[in-house]
Order: structure tokens, then sequence, then C-alpha cells
């Protein structure tokens, strides 16, 4: 045989990569909204014998648990890769809220009070904040900051793509008022519910912090609003800035890049001082 060819075969041999990870559909119980919810958990090789670092990934509105794996179908892969459990709850169109006026909607007490303990329960998790980061695209990127600023004890990073970060706005679309009442009716509820109003609840070092937006997408200045508040209180966080738009070409990108920065923080790099 050539020599050059046995070089070749053997090169191909190496890097050939086999991945071992499990993707399971699980129905978790709600007992706050009496009825069962999908979850899609990627579990890694790794997890078969020791405890992972867990990553939740929240979609947006319209979106389901599979949201993210139609996305980018190589989140199985990363996660076996890097040793890395991703939850990929269905969140419905809650916004991710304890919604005040409808009570089959109950999104945050569901995720922190009955998921994740479940979670931790079930899969072979590291049970600590900073082995817990969370994320979203969209609607679920609100939701990753509002879950994460109001419940630091048990998120240690936290991110958003194409967030709705500040839903005043935007009071007619998505079906917010369905789950908070009519922004002319509930003003002060609306202050309320949205993530750029809910930085009081941090410090600077309390959270790693990454978002991101594409700078033809509709949500670009309430995005560009969040980042210069953090700026104001001296709340340091990475904000990137891409061109692109509201779609699942940007999402399937930038999750690879928000990816390498939860990598980081779990290998115990701080991105805060």
């Amino acid at each position: 045989m050539n020599g050059r060819l046995i070089v070749f075969f053997i090169s191909l041999i190496f890097s050939s990569v086999v991945y071992a990870f499990k993707i399971d559909t699980i129905s978790v119980y709600s007992t706050c909204m009496d009825r069962n919810l999908n979850v899609l958990v990627v579990s890694p090789e790794k997890a078969k014998l020791s405890e992972c670092p867990v990553l939740f990934l929240l979609h947006g509105y319209g979106g389901n648990e599979e949201t993210w794996l139609k996305i980018n179908p190589k989140i199985p892969e990363m996660s076996d890769r890097d040793g890395i459990i991703v939850v990929c709850p269905n969140g419905e169109k809650s916004w991710y809220w304890d919604s005040p006026i409808n009570p089959d909607s109950q999104f945050e007490t569901y995720i922190i009070k009955e998921l994740l303990p479940y979670i931790d329960s079930n899969y072979n998790t590291i049970k600590k904040r900073n082995a817990r980061a969370i994320t979203g695209l969209s609607m679920g990127g609100h939701g990753a900051l509002w879950l994460s600023l109001r419940h630091k004890d048990l998120f240690g990073a936290a991110g958003s793509t194409s967030g709705g970060v500040d839903i005043r706005p935007f009071p007619d679309n998505w079906d917010m008022k369905q789950q908070i009442g009519n922004k002319n009716e509930n003003p002060s509820r609306w202050d309320k519910y949205t993530v750029i109003n809910q930085l009081d609840s941090i410090n600077n070092a309390d959270l790693s912090i990454i978002f991101d937006c594409g700078t033809d997408d509709f949500f670009f200045d309430v995005n560009n609003n969040l980042h210069s508040e953090l700026l104001k209180r001296n709340i340091d966080h990475d904000y990137i800035v891409r061109p692109g738009s509201h779609n699942n070409n940007y999402w399937c990108n930038s999750i690879e890049y928000q990816w390498l920065y939860f990598c980081k923080f779990f290998k115990g790099y701080r991105f805060i001082r």
C-alpha cells in the first residue's frame, strides 16, 4: 500500500469520533399546574460515571422542547464532547413567568421548584450553582435572564440570544397580555415583569452573564439598552453584536459561542472580577 495512503487511512481512524450521548423525552408532572409537561434531556456518556454540569436551554414563542435540537442538531454531540447535561423544557407561550391571571401558566414555579429538583434527582448532575447555567432564544432569552436574576442562588451563569429583555415596547405581541394583562390597564405590572427592571436583584460578580443580538433583529434596541444599564451599574457581562436577524440561522451560530462561554464557566474560569 502506498505510504501516503496508509497515513491518510490512519488519520481517518483517529479523526473519527464516536458519540454515546442519550436523548430522553420525559414527562414531568407539575403540581402547581396539575398537569404533565414534556422535557427533552441530553445526557453525555460521561454522566454514566460521574456528575456533570447542567445547561438549561429555553425555546422561544411558538416552540417546544424539541426546538433547540432542530435549530442546531450538533447540540447532543457538543453535550457528549464537553460532558454537559442539556435540559430543554416545554415552556409553551408562558414567557416563563408565574402568570398572575392564568393559573395554568405557572412556569417560574414549575422550572425552579419542580423541574430543577427533578433533574437533580434523576440525572447525574453536579448540584451546585457554579455547575448550573441557563440561556434561551427570544422569549426564552427573556425567560433565562428572568429566572437567573431572580434565583441567583441556583444559577451561576446565564445568557440570552435575541432575547425580549424589555417587553414594554411590544404590548400587543406574542400573547404577553394573556399572561400579565393589558399594558394600558396594568402599566406597573409590565414594569415589574420585564427583565431590565430586575437588575436591582444582583450586584457585580453575582452572576456570569452573556447575551447577544443581531443588528437586524427587532429586539436589537432593547438588548442595547440592557447592555447600557449593566454598564451603568458596573455589572460585568459579555455582550455580542453580530450581523443577523431573528431566525434559526442566527441562533444556530450564536448558541455555539455561548456554549464556549458556559464551558469555561463550568471549568472554573470567571468572566467577572
